[in-house]
């Protein structure tokens, strides 16, 4: 039996939305799904305990980060992620292709694999397909990502056709290196940006492969929001419909409602996390910036339609001091608030999807949120 399978349950009528459930060896999650990023086995100031409190049913950790610090194999030792950071819920790494083309300021792409520089002291690392699958198998993931290249919003046609193909062969490496197929899941990797010719090469290419799921990369990038939803509109379809499909790198409100209504199953972002270590909170009604003047003497909670933990017990104008006398903890209140928002959000996507009417929810939840405002403000 595949270590990674997908249960489909109903299809909304009003939209195509898919709701369903992922299995896996760590246990089962219903989707759509949010996972919220552990890059380096944690995340952000938060404990294993308070994102199951908040209903968190997978994360993600980075294979980059893992590898460099502590290393695979003390984690390996350890007696794999889930231990060595006490989660028993199912955890997906990427390969750490995204982190190789974003966060090095040298690299140099080979048939091989690539050479770049460590982000943090600059000597000089190599990472290839085996070499992610090597560190993933290590680690222990429920879903392990393939290595492909993560190539620049805008790129020409002929670049992206070229890397399309390396990703392919790179896919196919990696399925003759993973070493552990029975418990650990390997998900491909569509690539070929906004051009709907390769990203239908990319998905054929990969589908042939029969991994157990796919995810849709190269979006999220700096493309407008039009062009990434016009490229789910086309790619979604090319997927096969009895396996789990993963949006990478989203996380706007309005990106997971669009992405969920063109038939993708799980999502990701380090968005939540990132903005509130800034005082910016996700509330019903719109985004909210705790620092701003106006909240000094505001004694009612970040959003009076929530009931995470953040929102029951504390005032926005002690959150607004502690964010801004640096305090961890105004971080931690913010981050959690942030967190519980999107997954009670994914809550609401499947009831929606449950009772036919995800176009309904999008349209007042549009409304409400202010997306549909003249000039408004997101993420």
């Amino acid at each position: 039996m595949a270590a990674i399978t997908y249960e489909h349950i109903k299809t909304c009528k009003q939209t195509g939305a898919r709701l369903g459930i992922v299995h896996t060896p760590h246990g089962s999650f219903e989707t759509p799904a949010f996972m919220p990023v552990g890059t380096q086995a944690t995340v952000k100031t938060m404990s294993p305990e308070e994102l199951k409190e908040m209903g968190a049913g997978i994360i993600l950790s980075n294979t980059y980060h893992l590898w460099l610090r502590p290393g695979h194999d003390i984690i390996k030792e350890a007696g794999g992620l889930h231990k060595f950071m006490n989660w028993d819920r199912p955890i997906l790494t990427d390969s750490g292709g995204f982190q190789v083309f974003s966060l090095s300021d040298f690299r140099k792409i080979e048939e091989e694999g690539v050479h770049f520089r460590h982000h943090l002291n600059g000597s000089k690392l190599f990472l290839s397909p085996e070499k992610a699958m090597e560190i993933q198998n290590a680690l222990g993931s429920d879903i392990m990502m393939a290595f492909d290249e993560c190539p620049p919003y805008p790129a020409t046609y002929e670049y992206m056709k070229a890397s399309v193909e390396r990703t392919s062969r790179w896919a196919e490496r990696c399925l003759k290196a993973h070493a552990r197929p029975e418990d650990q899941g390997l998900f491909g990797i569509v690539q070929g940006g906004e051009f709907e010719e390769l990203r239908k090469q990319s998905a054929k290419d990969l589908v042939s492969l029969d991994f157990p799921g796919y995810a849709i990369g190269g979006l999220s990038v700096g493309e407008p929001k039009d062009v990434m939803n016009r490229a789910l509109e086309f790619t979604t379809p090319l997927l096969p419909e009895n396996k789990p499909r993963y949006l990478m790198g989203v996380g706007s409100p309005d990106s997971l409602i669009d992405g969920a209504i063109r038939g993708v199953d799980m999502f990701d972002c380090v968005l939540p996390t990132r903005i509130a270590r800034n005082g910016t909170l996700m509330t019903s009604e719109g985004r909210l910036v705790v620092k701003n003047a106006k909240y000094e003497r505001d004694f009612g909670p970040l959003d009076p339609n929530c009931d995470c933990y953040a929102c029951k017990n504390y005032s926005r104008a002690y959150i607004r001091h502690l964010i801004r006398a640096n305090e961890t903890f105004g971080i931690r209140l913010t981050s959690y608030h942030n967190l519980h928002f999107l997954l009670r959000l994914m809550e609401q996507i499947r009831d929606a999807i449950r009772n036919d009417r995800l176009g309904d929810f999008r349209e007042e939840f549009f409304e409400q949120y202010g997306f549909n405002k003249p000039n408004a403000k997101n993420f």
